[in-house]
């Protein structure tokens, strides 16, 4: 599943320190702008604690959690989309990643450079989705020229015509192409784009460890939020630093620090899990044996494709799925008394996966 969430941001608000806490991948941080310029990719454990309650029930040898991508792209600046610091390469790495992780800073440290001299997390985000929108609006305008001459001789031109054109106001007044409303075939014109504000968003404050047991108390974060809010989208506020410290202790004195701090758990948790749904994407297991592992699919794959996550032949000689719900698992605690309880079902090419299927596929090749 080579899905990717973008880690973007100004200079300097903790987007490399977030994804060093998430990965613990090392990646290089340094107290000016454009510390970080070619993006670092990371892969990350999705934490799922269904994986536990499964092994416990079905003991396999291993138990194995699904994974996804995050990619640390350097800070964009005023005056990106015009080339601005290291703008136009920025914008072409944040193109290429399916959802973007916005990390705005929430805390107050006069030892930490701030582009704009002040901390101002809404003022930030929007500098960036001005960036974003401007860089957007500049390929849509390319594209109209194009589109205009092909449009008087091709139905296919005129109806992408019709979606440029319904883009472009909404582009130059700032907004995000996210925040359109647009039928299935719109979706599909603006999809072949790749515009930068029709990726979905979360919002992440990088607040300071005092406000970590309830970020919804910290006066950065809620205006962070209220912002996220009326645009549709979801706001979580992250100690980064904090988290990367986290990262590197073990269990137990993990445990005793999040006690310390108010907290239950970590809250790269939360954003990782926030992160997957961003992507559409979803879990389904396989129990027993010599492992009982997580794997990703995207939200409304069938029996077969999801078959096809595992080995190209189980999609290929496809036959069916026998299926069961961890909740059902959970309730009667064994495969057998899910089986007695008429839980078990037998499923075929047209059925749609759902987050928590238990799966066996039947194939043959």
């Amino acid at each position: 599943m080579a899905l990717t969430a973008g880690i973007v941001g100004l200079p300097n608000v903790g987007k490399s320190t977030l994804f060093n806490a998430i990965t613990k991948a090392g990646a290089e941080m340094a107290n000016y702008p454009f510390a970080t310029i070619d993006p670092n990719v990371g892969m990350v454990e999705v934490p799922d604690q269904r994986l536990e309650r499964i092994q416990a029930l079905i003991p396999a040898k291993k138990v194995v959690p699904t994974t996804f991508e995050f990619t640390d792209i350097a800070g964009i600046v005023k005056g990106a989309s015009k080339g601005e610091g290291l703008g136009n390469k920025f914008l072409e790495n944040i193109r290429q990643v399916d959802a973007i992780v916005h990390v705005v800073r929430a805390f107050d440290d006069d030892n930490i450079t701030h582009v704009a001299d002040q901390v101002d997390p809404v003022a930030d985000i929007e500098t960036i989705n001005l960036e974003l929108s401007l860089a957007d609006l500049d390929a849509v305008d390319k594209r109209l020229a194009k589109v205009t001459r092909a449009a008087k001789g091709s139905a296919e031109a005129k109806a992408e015509l019709a979606v440029l054109e319904k883009l472009k106001p909404a582009l130059e007044a700032g907004g995000a192409v996210r925040d359109l409303t647009l039928d299935a075939d719109e979706q599909q014109v603006v999809k072949g784009l790749f515009l930068l504000t029709s990726k979905p968003v979360l919002y992440v404050a990088n607040i300071s460890e005092d406000s970590m047991a309830d970020p919804t108390q910290d006066h950065y974060f809620q205006a962070v939020q209220t912002y996220a809010e009326k645009h549709g989208a979801q706001a979580i506020g992250i100690a980064a630093e904090s988290e990367e410290e986290i990262a590197e202790l073990d269990e137990a004195d993990k445990q005793e620090f999040l006690q310390a701090a108010g907290v239950k758990e970590p809250g790269l948790d939360k954003l990782i899990r926030a992160a997957y749904r961003l992507l559409n994407l979803e879990t389904f297991f396989t129990a027993g044996g010599k492992e009982t592992k997580a794997w990703t699919f995207l939200r409304g794959t069938k029996a077969p494709q999801a078959a096809g996550i595992i080995h190209s032949d189980f999609e290929r000689g496809f036959i069916r799925a026998e299926v069961m719900s961890f909740a059902d698992l959970d309730q009667y605690e064994s495969e057998a008394a899910v089986k007695e309880a008429g839980k078990l079902r037998v499923e075929g090419k047209d059925y749609t996966m759902q987050d928590g299927d238990i799966v066996n596929f039947r194939f043959n090749v």
